[in-house]
């Protein structure tokens, strides 16, 4: 497959369901997501609209993704790792390196990076108030 840039909903959208393919097939975090996630599609969709706001700041997501994750961690007893968004941000970046090229993928990167080690912080600071 020829690399090129993001440029719509559609780019994102396929992003976005590439990458949540190779989640859910993954040893280690496919059970985390397979296990929390019940109807695939709404959420793939919610995810297409955090990405398109992320990188097109279009405000199509209207979510709060550090109570989703602080909620996750709470079913999975306080279990998630940074080993867990190390992951994550492998196979994110994996599936940017095989489809994007570009300053929006690099965008997309460097997004998620930040973004895995504030909601990793958010969950722990959770984990002290709630314990």
């Amino acid at each position: 497959m020829d690399k090129r840039e993001i440029k719509d909903r559609q780019d994102v959208k396929l992003l976005v369901e590439t990458f949540y393919g190779k989640i859910r097939k993954d040893n280690v975090l496919g059970p985390i997501f397979n296990g929390i996630i019940s109807e695939w599609d709404s959420h793939l969709d919610l995810l297409t609209d955090f990405w398109e706001t992320q990188l097109f700041l279009k405000r199509k997501y209207a979510g709060n993704p550090v109570l989703a994750h602080q909620e996750v961690d709470d079913q999975m007893n306080h279990s998630i790792t940074p080993e867990h968004f190390g992951l994550w941000l492998n196979l994110w970046f994996a599936t940017i390196d095989e489809l994007f090229e570009g300053e929006k993928a690099w965008i997309a990167k460097n997004r998620a990076q930040k973004m895995s080690t504030m909601l990793f912080m958010q969950i722990y600071q959770h984990r002290k108030i709630d314990n």
